[in-house]
């Protein structure tokens, strides 16, 4: 299943955060892929895209950042999948 996190770096932390980013390279959890990450310019947000079995890896993972960040992570769906389902309730 696919999720989609968005941190954003608590205020007076971007200096720790670069650090330990550039330190671990942001710590991928064993079972968790990373499809895409996006950096704000601002060096204060961004979005990333993963991919699991293990909704638990994830949730270690932003607790190791939640010294510095807000972490949200949620369940998406791709088109193809959102569509079969939207005809489905509403029979189109």
């Amino acid at each position: 299943m696919k999720f989609m996190t968005t941190w954003a770096v608590q205020p007076g932390a971007v200096k720790e955060a670069v650090s330990r980013f550039l330190a671990t390279g942001g710590q991928l959890q064993t079972g968790v892929t990373i499809l895409g990450r996006w950096h704000n310019l601002g060096c204060s947000s961004g979005y990333t895209l993963y991919e699991t079995e293990n909704p638990a890896a994830l949730y270690e993972g932003a607790a190791k950042w939640s010294d510095l960040m807000d972490v949200d992570i949620v369940p998406v769906v791709e088109d193809d999948v959102a569509g079969a389902a939207l005809a489905r309730v509403f029979g189109k």
